[in-house]
């Protein structure tokens, strides 16, 4: 049989004052529960059941929309008495794996790694041990189960609030990551007995029943400092989220990535970015997003699931599932919605919101304008206040624009409506109808003017403020 993951998920979290599981916290906005989980697809290990909890039906909602590279299940802890008990719960998975060994994870400590994890299956492999305990050493130990060595392997794991005074002096603490050989669990996993301090079943007390039974027992020593980290409180996730970020930036620092100053940037794992580019304050870039060579992400860009290509120069840029090409300058102040490509060489100025668009190669759109549903050409230029009236209330339309056309200041394209290739429109104007080719379009209405009008107004409300003043 292959080898297999059980993964702890059932905490609620009170302390972190959410309604939901705690190991759906996020860190570097994704939850704790999927850096466990892609740890293990990293480490080969597809066939995965999670253990839930309180609302547990979140954890199904989260797995159904995740894309998983295996096989993942998911079984109910009605009652919370344990990491053993969390486990018992999975007994029958356990049972369909015996042959195999199984990895029980913790999912909200998020920083296993691949590596650990593979490390770890060589040495309980080599030593055909009955368990294997990943461990780390840690300058406090305080809160963390310690890990009682022999001459040949372990003897077995101690709880913080179970320890001895002698045993309280160990550095080496229990990460809540262990490999079993199956079938050697599952003989003692109903073994336990609630006999500490808290009443509740540890999965530790497998290791000494194992023991007992004449099965090996060791703790492979992970080189990952922060294996054993989890959050029981806002306090322990922003911590996490600090050495999460920090992680993630020092890989881009040795990369040659530059950095001008570090206050809130935040980088999701999964992003990419090409050699020589810069990264301002206050940027954050999140999973899905790939930043091209020469690029100056200036301050407070937030670009998810976005493309950049080569030469981008952005700055207060919002993008959300698009797409920039080479040599663009975008903002300030400036929001790309989702399905919006801008072409190579565009220039978009401040307060400039694209959806759902096209907008063609070195077109300029400067300032002040909304284009929507749109097929733009190349070289066209939008003055100030453009919009695209895309939405009747009802359905939206799509205004198509041709190579080289004008669009003058204020003017109002009421979609369906296409401006044809070198067009312009007169400032002003709101276009119902299709603009040919090479033409000019003016539809504005009859400037009437009335001689006096303003005059009387500005009588009448000074007489008015006037009576006021005298009548106080």
């Amino acid at each position: 049989m292959s080898n297999n993951v059980i993964i702890l998920a059932g905490g609620q979290g009170k302390r972190m004052k959410i309604n939901s599981p705690k190991a759906l916290c996020n860190v570097l906005g994704e939850p704790m529960l999927e850096w466990v989980m892609s740890a293990c697809e990293d480490a080969g290990l597809s066939d995965i059941c999670i253990v839930k909890g309180f609302a547990g039906e979140m954890i199904d909602e989260y797995v159904a929309k995740r894309s998983s590279v295996g096989k993942v299940s998911t079984v109910l802890q009605a009652e919370r008495l344990g990491t053993g008990h969390a486990v018992m719960m999975a007994a029958d998975f356990l049972k369909a794996h015996v042959g195999g060994s199984t990895l029980v994870l913790c999912g909200d400590a998020p920083f296993i790694d691949a590596d650990t994890i593979k490390g770890a299956l060589e040495l309980h492999e080599k030593k055909n041990c009955g368990v294997t305990v990943v461990t780390s050493k840690v300058d406090d130990a305080t809160g963390y189960g310690r890990v009682v060595r022999t001459a040949d392997g372990i003897a077995g794991i101690v709880e913080h609030k179970d320890c001895t005074a002698e045993q309280l002096k160990i550095n080496e603490i229990n990460s809540g990551c262990y490999w079993f050989n199956t079938e050697a669990l599952l003989e003692v996993l109903f073994e336990i007995k609630p006999n500490n301090a808290q009443g509740e079943y540890y999965l530790t007390d497998c290791v000494e029943l194992m023991i007992n039974k004449g099965k090996s027992a060791d703790a492979y020593i992970s080189e990952n400092p922060n294996v054993a980290l989890g959050a029981n409180d806002r306090r322990g996730l922003l911590k996490l989220n600090d050495i999460a970020r920090m992680s993630v930036i020092d890989k881009w620092l040795d990369f040659g990535i530059e950095f001008t100053c570090l206050d809130g940037v935040s980088i999701g794992r999964n992003v990419e970015i090409g050699a020589g580019t810069r990264i301002d304050a206050g940027v954050e870039l999140r999973n899905g997003t790939k930043i091209g060579e020469n690029c100056i992400i200036g301050r407070n860009c937030i670009l998810e699931n976005t493309i950049i290509g080569n030469g981008v120069n952005l700055n207060n840029v919002q993008a959300y599932d698009a797409v920039v090409d080479d040599c663009a300058k975008i903002g300030p102040f400036v929001q790309l919605r989702p399905d919006t490509h801008i072409c190579k060489g565009v220039k978009i100025g401040d307060f400039v919101e694209i959806k759902n668009s096209t907008i063609g190669e070195g077109t300029a759109v400067s300032h002040l304008t909304y284009v929507g549903d749109s097929d733009v050409g190349s070289n066209v230029n939008f003055g100030c206040g453009v919009a695209t009236a895309n939405y009747d209330g009802e359905k939206k339309y799509r205004t198509v624009v041709g190579d080289n056309a004008f669009i003058g200041c204020n003017t109002n394209l009421v979609a369906p409506v296409t401006v044809g290739r070198g067009a312009y429109t007169a400032a002003g104007s709101t276009i119902t109808g299709d603009v040919p080719a090479d033409a000019l379009a003016i539809e504005r209405g009859k400037e009437i003017i009335k001689e006096d009008y303003a005059k009387k107004k500005l009588e009448k409300r000074t007489k008015k403020f006037e009576d006021a003043h005298r009548n106080n």
